[in-house]
């Protein structure tokens, strides 16, 4: 298996390294520095963490409809389960939502510091369900390495997304500022309609609201067929303030909520196909909603800058049945069926983290430390009926990530320490109903900065996920999650390079690849195919990932982004089989051209093979082309600050099914998209 493999990664970094070196420093952090490309896509470097933020100029290039479509094209990333924001989910490295969950736990998302998702909803895909157009930045973190000071369990990675402020649209002066969006989309007649209102009364105050609409009908594949259960409508709001005070301004205080409601008619309850199925039919209501207070203390002394994030995430999932909608109506299993999806879904989470980042020096080590403490209390509405059981979960985590840099070398080791406490709402016969469990978790990265544009970087990373409220029940496959932690460990090692003048006077050359393996064992999140109750013994998982980037002087541009992997399961009794989470090969190649920032032209072509659908069956290579146009007219009357972009996604019209979706729900055929927007 690991031949194909190597194979694939040599092709990677012989194309990688098709350019040569030149100088340009890069400051180092643990977080990395953004590096201008010449491309659509800025990459983090100075750091031994896999990073890529998506910018807010990508995000409304992208038109996508939700935000599991947009961060699809970084490398590792899957989108399961299609284009509908209840059914999608995202899976990094194999790991998060998956065939038949939306979340296993190993990945963390967090919008504006709040920790938003759900634990085991079967057959819903609710990990992160929001509208993409009320956010400035979705940054995404693989693998472990970079995630104490977000959570523990943390295997694929973790998705941060930071809400729009009011400076984006004023230009960070007093006054009033704001846009209009309108987008449309031939595959589904899509309509959506984006409204920012912006405010500053004076420099130390900033007022935001926004007002996002979606709606869509169903999809067309490529074949011309129907895709059902691919309609939604989804208003969401945002509203946001912040407010800076003190001596020297030091000190700042920042409020936001923001909601995203859909209610839902004789829809299928399974969210992953395309039909009701054995479940039938449900009317449905989500709504979730994330309020944040974060508070800012960062005077002129380097050992000060004191953060606290208090933050409440609701979701909530209401269902009614549609009688007659089910097959199994009038059988012996009709009545646990009727429990199921009749069992409404309430998640809440209350967090405060309070945090601070000192700058010093011990003798010739210079450090960046991040210190802080977490308390978290999740409550889960109990669901008996439907066999989920009710409760609460109390933690509450310590965590040390320290920065140490000698001359060219930096070495950053992380630490966490979390405290689990769950309590059963429900009285169990013959089960304690407080749980306590405890772990201590970490990693070092490493990292050498060789002068002239190159660095090379390592790291080692341990973690345990901690159990969970679904893990709370009387029969013997819970008692056992419920007394384990899982654990796993993660190695990387990977170089990268920034340079100019490379090929061409004023050209732009920004290069970064690295391979990556993970191991979990003492697993409680997946059974032996065919068992309910018998869990894997463990998962091996290893691959290469690499994100490169050329830009010339006269505006042509090309990025890559692509990864090559593979994983195994291990039964029990020691018999393997390919791991049933592993992402895709995939390689993504953008071409364009950009002139004078006015107009941006680009081609996309995104390749993706060794796939399989949600049964496991393998499907056929995929390519798809994509084209996108960005045309803003500035200082042209009363076009200035207008921007047109038209998009055309699958030209060709490809016929597919997506990797790791359900057989029947393909993807989407050929789709003509057009938005407008106007600032003022």
């Amino acid at each position: 298996m690991l031949t194909p493999l190597l194979r694939g990664t040599t092709a990677l970094v012989c194309l990688s390294l098709a350019v040569p070196a030149a100088a340009q420093d890069s400051d180092p952090g643990f977080l990395g520095t953004l590096i201008l490309t010449g491309g659509k896509r800025d990459l983090s470097f100075g750091t031994a963490l896999s990073r890529t933020v998506v910018g807010e100029a990508e995000i409304r290039d992208r038109q996508a409809s939700t935000v599991a479509q947009l961060i699809d094209s970084v490398p590792g990333v899957t989108l399961v389960n299609g284009t509908t924001p209840q059914g999608s989910g995202i899976n990094i490295r194999g790991f998060g939502a998956n065939t038949t969950f939306g979340s296993d736990q190993k990945i963390a998302v967090q919008i504006d510091g709040a920790s938003v998702g759900s634990e085991e909803l079967y057959r819903i895909g609710t990990q992160l369900f929001t509208d993409p157009l009320l956010y400035r930045e979705v940054e995404v973190l693989r693998g472990t390495i970079g995630s104490f000071a977000y959570g523990s369990g943390i295997v694929g990675g973790v998705v941060k997304l930071e809400t729009k402020d009011a400076s984006d649209f004023t230009g960070g002066v007093p006054g009033f500022g704001g846009s209009q969006s309108f987008e449309f989309s031939s595959n589904g007649n899509g309509k959506v309609s984006s409204t920012n209102l912006a405010w500053m009364p004076t420099e130390r105050a900033e007022f935001l609201l926004n007002y996002t609409w979606r709606d869509q009908d169903d999809l067309d594949a490529g074949d011309g067929t129907t895709i059902g259960n691919s309609a939604f409508r989804t208003p969401s709001y945002l509203a946001k303030g912040t407010f800076t005070f003190g001596q020297d301004d030091a000190q700042s205080l920042t409020f936001s909520h923001s909601r995203t409601v859909a209610d839902d008619k004789d829809v299928p309850y399974d969210q992953f196909e395309t039909d009701g199925g054995s479940f039938g039919n449900v009317d449905r209501l989500t709504d979730t909603a994330q309020t944040v207070l974060a508070y800012r203390y960062n005077p002129a002394n380097d050992l000060i800058d004191l953060r606290a994030n208090l933050s409440y995430a609701d979701q909530s999932i209401e269902y009614e049945y549609i009688p007659g909608s089910s097959p199994l109506e009038g059988t012996p299993s009709f009545p646990f069926l009727v429990g199921t999806v009749n069992a409404d879904q309430r998640y809440e989470t209350t967090k405060l983290t309070v945090s601070n980042r000192a700058l010093f020096d011990t003798g010739a080590v210079s450090h960046d430390m991040l210190a802080g403490i977490e308390a978290q209390r999740r409550i889960r509405a109990d669901n008996t009926d439907a066999g989920a059981p009710g409760g609460t979960n109390n933690r509450f985590a310590v965590f040390v990530v320290d920065e140490m840099t000698i001359g060219q070398f930096t070495a950053t080791p992380a630490l966490r320490y979390e405290r689990s406490t769950i309590k059963s709402e429900d009285d169990l016969a013959g089960v304690p109903d407080t749980y306590e469990k405890d772990a201590l978790m970490g990693g070092l990265a490493l990292a050498y900065d060789f002068g002239n544009g190159l660095s090379a970087f390592g790291s080692a990373a341990y973690t345990e996920g901690l159990p969970i409220i679904d893990d709370l029940g009387t029969s013997a496959s819970a008692q056992r999650r419920i007394g384990l932690s899982e654990k796993s460990h993660t190695f990387e090692l990977g170089a990268e390079y920034s340079g100019t003048d490379v090929v061409a006077a004023g050209d732009i050359v920004t290069l970064r690849g690295n391979f990556y393996q993970t191991d979990l064992w003492d697993i409680t999140s997946y059974t032996v195919a065919g068992s309910m109750a018998t869990e894997l013994d463990r998962v091996e998982s290893r691959g290469f990932e690499l994100e490169a980037s050329y830009g010339l002087a006269n505006g042509v541009y090309v990025d890559f982004a692509g990864h090559l992997g593979e994983g195994t399961e291990v039964n029990p009794d020691d018999t393997e089989a390919t791991w049933r989470n592993s992402p895709a090969d995939r390689a993504q190649l953008t071409l364009g051209r950009t002139w004078d920032e006015n107009l941006d032209l680009s081609w996309e072509v995104v390749h993706a093979t060794d796939r399989r659908d949600a049964l496991g069956a393998d499907l056929s290579d995929s390519t798809v082309h994509n084209l996108r146009a960005t045309w803003s007219p500035q200082g042209r009357g009363w076009l200035d600050q207008t921007e047109v972009r038209i998009g055309v996604e699958n030209v060709l019209d490809a016929d597919y099914v997506g990797h790791l979706s359900s057989p029947s729900r393909k993807a989407p055929g050929r789709t003509f998209k057009l938005s407008l927007t106007k600032s003022f």
